[in-house]
Formats: structure tokens, sequence, C-alpha cells
């Protein structure tokens, strides 16, 4: 569905947005109150690092709406796959439902799309639904392509646009990836969506979730349309 002024009233927001809580710095009493925040508001998701699953999954309770999501290897992916398999492996034990990785990107700059599929393959194994985080600030229309063909053949369920640094995502990144993915699988759009125009700009462009901080303010905003 194409999100209008005249269906906004239709639009279920929440179930888009995945609230990353990524700041290293976080205390453990702020992420609890993040987590009861996002199954307040039914997030479709909650993105957290690996070694928060454990108090994220208590806090949250049993598998819900809002589904817990572990980062593996961010934000650079510049880690051997073994580690990476096994940081997938903790955070699925932990109570992880999904998994976004970041790839091999230097096997992706050789050209050797067979090492960067059979990471991802290895991942993909460990049991959870993965995505892969591209870095489309950063790749040329090419490696673009060879990096998405070579993702949904290893098996990922999605892809991420990047990992939220740098310039904030447009309208026209994501239809790049949708051209090129085809409707093979989603696409999960993040990078400085920090208002309700831009997310529901980019939901129109072919976004299938939305990966931002600020997922309480988009609702607020939200509300305040339709008051």
């Amino acid at each position: 569905m194409t999100f209008s002024e005249t269906n906004l009233n239709e639009l279920n927001l929440p179930s888009y947005i995945h609230q990353a809580v990524l700041d290293p710095h976080i205390s453990t009493e702020l992420l609890k109150l993040k987590c009861d925040e996002a199954k307040e508001l039914n997030f479709s998701g909650f993105c957290i690092h690996s070694n928060q699953i454990a108090t994220a999954r208590k806090r949250l309770g049993p598998s819900g709406e809002t589904k817990l999501i572990s980062v593996i290897a961010f934000p650079f992916g510049s880690i051997p796959t073994m580690i990476k398999k096994h940081e997938a492996e903790w955070a699925a034990e932990k109570g992880a439902e999904e998994i976004d990785l970041v790839p091999n990107f230097s096997a992706l700059t050789q050209n050797n799309s067979e090492i960067f599929a059979e990471e991802i393959a290895i991942i993909c194994e460990v049991g959870l639904p993965t995505r892969v985080i591209l870095d489309c600030n950063n790749l040329s229309i090419t490696k673009l392509n060879l990096a998405i063909n070579a993702s949904i053949e290893a098996g990922a369920i999605g892809l991420q646009t990047g990992n939220g640094f740098g310039r904030s995502i447009t309208i026209n990144d994501v239809n790049q990836v949708k051209n090129l993915v085809k409707e093979r699988c989603e696409i999960k759009a993040v990078g400085g969506i920090k208002t309700f125009e831009k997310a529901i700009e980019l939901l129109n462009g072919g976004a299938n979730s939305l990966g931002t901080s600020f997922g309480p303010e988009l609702i607020k905003e939200l509300k305040n349309y339709r008051q």
C-alpha cells in the first residue's frame, strides 16, 4: 500500500519500526525502559548488541509482537567468520529471534562473491532469520548488485541499507536497492530516519521496515497528524 494524506489513518506504523538501541554507553536501567517502550508501542523489532540480548529478553518477556534482533559484527564486520558465528549462536542462545549481520566487505571489494556468500550462509545456518547489513553509501552499483544477489542466494531473508553511519538514507537509495532486489527479499531502510515525513517517504519508496532510534518520536508525530 502507498500511504497518502487520505489513508494515513490506516497506517500501522509500529509494525514497520525496528527500534534501534545501539549506544554502547547505555545503562542497564535505560535499556530496560527502552524495552518497555518498544513493547508498549508494539514495534515489530527491537535491535540491540548481542551482549544485551539476555537483559532485553527477560524484560520483553516471551516472544511476542516485538521481535528481539541482535546485530552481529556491528558496525563494520571486520572480524573472522567463526567469531561472527559464535556471536550469532550466543545471541540465539540468549533469546534473539532475528539477526542483522554485517558481512565480509573485504571479500566483496576483492570481487570474491563466493567467500562473501559463504559467510552469510554459515550465519544463516544458526537458524535465525538473517538480514545482511549493506553499505549503500560506499558501494558502487556493481558491488551492490553483487552483494544483493550473493546475500539472497546464501539465505538472507532481508537486506538493510546501511549501518546508520554517514549520510541519511534517501528514497533514491531505497529505489536502487528495490530495483536490484526484484521482490526477492525484504528491505530495511536505515540512516537518519528522524521524522514521520521521512518514514512515509521511505515506506512509499519500497522499504518493508525502518531501522531507527526515533521510533517513539515517529509515533508521536503520527498521532499529532491524526488529531
